[in-house]
């Protein structure tokens, strides 16, 4: 004779019920485990963090940059460093690596940088141009020109005002923008040539003095991210998603905010 089947007790029900909720949260914990890693160029120091923030509190993704020169960056990239996404201080440097089939969609602008040339000493910056055929200053900060974009484009401006072979004895080289700015911050360098965005920044407003490198002496600074082929099988929706939020609306406010330029 068929007997019916008893109902679970509450203590074997509720057992049931914490094991379905920790299978949920071990397939929740899976899904999210890794972080999106962005390789990220020292200019957006600062920024960077507000643009991180406000895609973390929008989508739940974590982002974990990484602050270095874009040509470094380039290197480790071809190489198999684990970054989704790139976001570099110039266009060149995410179109070859789309030419080295290292990206998943073709590179994208984002901003436009500007130059600056910064003192925290007791100059008169708006004359930098005589100050660098001046015997009293005797060392100028620029970021290493082979590997960042903002040290390419110092050059460029010394050499627009015939200024290249006065200054060359007097350079002192960052191997990115943030250390550069460091030995202008620190005085280790009379003056030098940053990024605005740095000295817009909370850590350095309103310290020392600056002024814009006209526009006319250097080429636009136009910096481009790439969707790296890492992503294709690391997070592929999340690094997407991060890939399309850098040129949205909320993005392209906070770069103005922050001394960048729409591209």
């Amino acid at each position: 004779m068929l007997r019916p089947r008893l109902l679970p007790s509450r203590v074997s029900f509720a057992s049931l019920q914490t094991a379905i909720l920790g299978g949920l949260m071990f397939v929740s914990a899976a899904v999210h485990a890794e972080t999106l890693n962005v390789a990220v160029a020292a200019n957006l120091q600062y920024v960077f963090t507000d643009l991180a923030s406000s895609f973390t509190k929008t989508t739940g993704i974590e982002v974990k940059p990484s602050f270095g020169a874009s040509g470094k960056f380039y290197t480790q990239i071809t190489q198999g460093a684990p970054f989704q996404v790139f976001m570099s201080a110039d266009m060149d440097f995410p179109q070859k690596l789309q030419d080295a089939g290292q990206t998943l969609e073709a590179p994208k602008p984002y901003a436009l940088g500007s130059l600056v040339v910064w003192t925290t000493r007791d100059l008169k910056i708006e004359d930098w141009q005589k100050l660098v055929n001046d015997p009293s200053v005797s060392h100028i900060a620029v970021a290493n020109p082979q590997t960042a974009p903002y040290g390419r484009e110092a050059i460029h401006a010394l050499t627009t005002f015939k200024l290249a072979d006065a200054a060359k004895p007097k350079l002192v080289y960052g191997d990115n923008i943030s250390q550069a700015t460091q030995f202008i911050t620190t005085g280790a360098a009379d003056f030098g040539f940053t990024a605005k965005s740095l000295v817009l920044s909370p850590e350095a407003r309103g310290k020392g003095h600056w002024v814009d490198v006209p526009a006319t002496a250097y080429s636009p600074i136009e910096q481009g991210a790439a969707l790296l082929k890492y992503a294709k099988d690391h997070d592929l929706a999340a690094a997407q998603a991060f890939y399309r939020f850098i040129s949205s609306p909320a993005a392209k406010t906070i770069f103005e905010q922050n001394g960048y330029r729409a591209p």
